[in-house]
């Protein structure tokens, strides 16, 4: 007996319409973050001397930006540190950046221009404040380097603003009482081995390539700073972002250190301003989390970035996209 197909009322066709409508709606909110229209459009990422951990971040990062943004180009441009980064920020130079929470506190408490419009994306990994000497040098601390030519950063690096802070802590006048010299990590280690500078100061994550590389056709020796933390952090607001710090002995297996090195950190910021697209700095800041394994796989200081500490941005303000994003993934 041939099948007879169910008799369609008006009845029915409103009851599936219904069915169909309410099954469109669930899947429409389900899909509602995925039918945003893509990103599209140019950044600009400031970041670091090229043979810095900042610049080899940046690099790392732009390739996993690719991946999860691809209508958006990225390009890097490198910089001379923490104080130029954020000067480009805070100018529309430069959309993104990474900057150390000192470099930060003090940007906005010398009143510089664009400083209240600066915004919070992650905290990421510490920087370790390094000072290398040739093995055989008799610095034994930053007390020591009175008389030598001790390189100390760009005039807008976050290094300069450490290493002064050292030397004064040191009891130490960084323009009089030492020979400065304004070189960067890119050729700090090659003035190092020729002998024409005696020491230089360096922050940066652990271990940095240049240092590295430095102590494996040069013998060096890391110099402890542990013992000026407690003037650095009495000398005021800015130098509260220091804490005491420990590298330890195989950070750089080749360098003639017996044992670890007290130090002193400070904690990186990734930076942006409250004007950048919301949408744009909420995945941003998605892929800077969620790329950490990749990028720490070469850069060992970005293993260090977690969600569960990247939230606090102090002395910054949290931008509003990146907010939506720790939001979203709350448990």
């Amino acid at each position: 007996m041939p099948l007879v197909p169910p008799r369609v009322t008006p009845r029915r066709l409103l009851v599936g319409l219904a069915a169909v409508l309410a099954l469109a709606g669930v899947l429409l909110w389900w899909l509602r973050p995925f039918g945003e229209p893509a990103l599209t459009g140019r950044l600009t990422f400031s970041t670091g001397v090229r043979t810095g951990v900042y610049h080899r971040y940046g690099q790392l990062l732009e390739q996993a930006l690719a991946q999860d943004m691809p209508g958006v180009k990225v390009r890097l441009e490198p910089s001379e540190g923490s104080q130029q980064n954020l000067q480009r920020v805070a100018s529309g130079e430069a959309d993104f950046t990474i900057a150390t929470a000192d470099a930060v506190a003090k940007y906005r408490a010398d009143g510089k221009p664009g400083a209240e419009q600066l915004r919070g994306c992650a905290r990421l990994y510490d920087d370790y404040v390094q000072l290398v000497v040739p093995a055989g040098s008799p610095v034994q601390s930053a007390r020591d380097l009175r008389g030598k030519r001790v390189a100390v950063g760009q005039e807008g690096s976050g290094v300069r603003l450490v290493s002064d802070r050292l030397l004064r802590a040191a009891k130490l006048d960084p323009a009089h009482d030492i020979t400065p010299v304004a070189i960067g990590i890119d050729t700090m280690p090659a003035e190092l081995q020729a002998g024409r500078i005696d020491a230089f100061f360096w922050s940066g994550g652990l271990p940095t390539n240049a240092v590295r590389e430095l102590s494996e056709r040069f013998d060096i020796r890391l110099v402890q700073l542990g013992d000026l933390v407690e003037q650095l952090q009495a000398s005021g607001s800015p130098a509260r972002y220091y804490r005491a710090a420990v590298m330890p002995q195989d950070a750089y297996a080749r360098a003639r250190n017996t044992s670890s090195v007290a130090t002193l950190a400070v904690p990186n910021l990734l930076v942006t301003k409250e004007g950048t697209d919301a949408r744009l700095t909420e995945q941003f800041t998605r892929t800077v989390i969620l790329s950490r394994d990749r990028i720490g796989h070469e850069v060992h200081a970005a293993q260090l970035v977690d969600l569960r500490t990247a939230i606090y941005t102090d002395p910054l303000d949290l931008h509003e996209g990146a907010r939506r994003y720790y939001r979203s993934v709350k448990p």
